[in-house]
């Protein structure tokens, strides 16, 4: 039987989590931000610089979507509160009212995680770099695994995935990959993956089915296209050009369209051959170089690291910020009861949500 006053414990906590909510988005300071994006829309140059007009459109549905979200679950809330003081001990409509609370309070809990994305760059689009680590063809297979794992995690969320630069291992799997993920948030979310990741498993390599352990590097980084504080000189850079690698074509492996620029102060290295040209692939190239010195500022400022890879230490043991243990241990699907024993299927099809919304939820 479904206790009516358990029912309204959960409208007055769920009320309580929303008007949170809306003073962390400050509602009234997001509406005059819109106000603002939308005059500039309406002025009669505003097309005539398509990157800054994509960038306020970008900003003003952003805006106007998280407004919207807001609105309509305050609405959803007062509606669920009003039905249920019409029930009047019918069972029918008590268990509607408890099933629309509770999809009612997953849209609230995931909107409270997203309202704790409120850091400089947490609205950008994220860079992110992989590194097989100690293993050999071990973490190469590891580094193939999690590329997959953030892939499947990138389209659940409707996220955006290309891939900037990329080298196959000798036998097997991958031995690096950069790719750019393109979305609302996606650095705030994918900034909590930064570290080494460790894997235990049975070797499908080893014909003795021994236990093995791999390691690979995550680095996440925002995207800056622009940045008014960051300087780079051209006698600070050393360009390099190579054939891009990879299926060939009409164009690829035939020209030395690859780019590879070390920033010759800090000893920043970026690469890029995922285009066509070597012009776009020096664009795309610099892009990374001023988002990597622009992060590498930041963590400078706040003494946290020397360097653009902040916390990221040797990939081996002992580095781990989380490990995958699939062997010997039984399986289970709940990440949130076990993190060192994820279920196998789970983490190659991107389930990783749990683990984000945990790590901003303690951090903060």
């Amino acid at each position: 039987m479904i206790q009516v006053d358990e029912l309204k414990l959960n409208i007055k906590e769920l009320n309580s989590k929303l008007s949170g909510i809306g003073e962390n988005l400050n509602i009234p300071k997001l509406q005059a931000e819109l106000e603002e994006l939308n005059a500039q829309q309406h002025k009669a140059d505003f097309w005539q610089d398509v990157k800054n007009a994509q960038q306020v459109s970008q900003r003003a549905k952003n805006i106007e979507d998280k407004i919207s979200r807001y609105n309509k679950l305050c609405k959803r809330l007062s509606d669920v509160s009003d039905l249920l003081d019409m029930c009047d001990g019918d069972e029918a409509m008590l268990a509607e009212t408890a099933a629309e609370l509770k999809l009612i309070d997953q849209d609230v809990n995931a909107m409270h995680v997203e309202t704790l994305l409120s850091g400089k760059f947490d609205a950008c689009n994220a860079i992110l770099t992989l590194h097989a680590g100690a293993g050999g063809t071990e973490a190469q297979d590891w580094v193939q695994m999690l590329y997959r794992m953030y892939t499947r995690y990138c389209e659940r969320r409707g996220y955006k995935l290309t891939v900037l630069d990329y080298l196959d291992g000798e036998e097997a799997g991958i031995k690096s990959v950069t790719f750019k993920v393109e979305g609302d948030n996606a650095y705030g979310y994918l900034k909590a993956e930064k570290g080494v990741h460790r894997l235990v498993r049975i070797s499908p390599f080893d014909a003795n089915k021994r236990r093995h352990t791999s390691f690979a590097s995550l680095e996440v980084m925002p995207e800056l296209n622009t940045d008014s504080e960051i300087v780079i000189e051209d006698k600070d850079l050393k360009i390099d050009t190579y054939r891009s690698s990879g299926a060939g074509g009409q164009h690829v492996n035939k020209t030395e369209s690859a780019i590879r620029i070390t920033h010759i102060p800090t000893g920043i290295v970026v690469a890029c051959q995922n285009e066509r040209s070597q012009i776009q692939n020096r664009e795309q190239a610099m892009m990374m170089l001023r988002s990597k010195l622009a992060e590498l500022k930041e963590r400078e400022q706040m003494e946290e690291a020397a360097a653009i890879k902040g916390e990221i230490k040797k990939i081996e043991w002992g580095s781990q910020i989380r490990s995958y243990v699939f062997c010997p241990y039984t399986l289970v699907k709940d990440h949130r009861t076990n993190f060192e024993n994820p279920n196998v299927a789970d983490v190659m099809d991107g389930n990783i949500q749990p683990f984000i919304e945990d790590y901003l939820t303690k951090a903060f």
